[in-house]
């Protein structure tokens, strides 16, 4: 496969509203409100997290969710039998299989697949097989590519955060490095079929390299998004980043 898409769309993850309000154990600030702000400001599709320990996203969000948004929901989860029965009775538009640990702050990398694929492809079955668009979160390592397609998943998501984690500890020449890998192995992954999409930890100064790797086609931000909008609000921030994506790949 040769050809690449055009326009780069943006998921916003919605987590951390969550968590603002989780913090407070309130009732605002609401998640679907922020979705509703994020799709007037040009996001192409919402993602949530419905961790284990439900830390910011609620089954009553992801109720909410399916029920109102009109956007594309892509709902990550742990590959867990609770996880697959929440995804099977919703069946979000997308599901994205994370790594989960409980004692994280963050998802810290990439899933392991290829040390897992008997389980994870008997996993995705089900949701596939529900007409959910099945993603893997994984690494730039060509081993986990190739064992995402061997298994059945239609996309991988290509884990940004040790390039922007490199970017702001100064240590540019491992930065540089890093995105040489997502490069090469979003190339990879485009050639073996797989849809591209990247993500975590991306700012509005690492996104630019990143939205200009031709064979990704979706960026999900959420943490920074959210974090920005403090000072210049939600749908304002979302903006300035669709126009930094926007002007990358053009």
């Amino acid at each position: 496969m040769t050809e690449y898409a055009g326009r780069l769309r943006l998921g916003v993850n919605i987590d951390h509203v969550a968590t603002v309000r989780n913090a407070r154990g309130s009732a605002y600030p609401c998640p679907l409100r922020a979705a509703k702000i994020a799709e007037e400001a040009g996001a192409d599709g919402i993602t949530a997290h419905l961790r284990e320990d439900r830390r910011h996203i609620s089954d009553a969000d992801i109720d909410g969710l399916m029920e109102t948004l009109s956007l594309p929901l892509n709902l990550e989860m742990a590959a867990t039998e609770e996880m697959q029965a929440i995804a099977l009775r919703h069946k979000p538009h997308a599901v994205c299989i994370v790594p989960e640990k409980r004692e994280e702050r963050t998802t810290e990398g990439g899933l392991e697949v290829a040390k897992d694929e008997n389980r994870l492809a008997h996993f995705i079955e089900p949701l596939r097989a529900a007409g959910c668009r099945l993603s893997l979160f994984i690494g730039a390592d060509e081993t986990q590519v190739a064992a995402s397609a061997r298994i059945g998943a239609a996309v991988v998501e290509l884990h940004t955060g040790a390039y922007c984690d490199f970017h702001y500890e100064g240590k540019f020449a491992e930065r540089d490095a890093e995105l040489e890998r997502l490069r090469e192995m979003a190339a990879y992954a485009h050639s073996l079929g797989l849809e591209v999409h990247a993500g975590h930890g991306l700012t509005y100064e690492t996104v630019a390299p990143i939205a200009q790797i031709p064979a990704i086609v979706e960026l999900n931000i959420g943490h920074f998004l959210i974090g920005e909008a403090l000072f210049r609000g939600l749908g304002p921030s979302i903006e300035e980043m669709r126009r930094l994506m926007d002007d990358a790949r053009a």
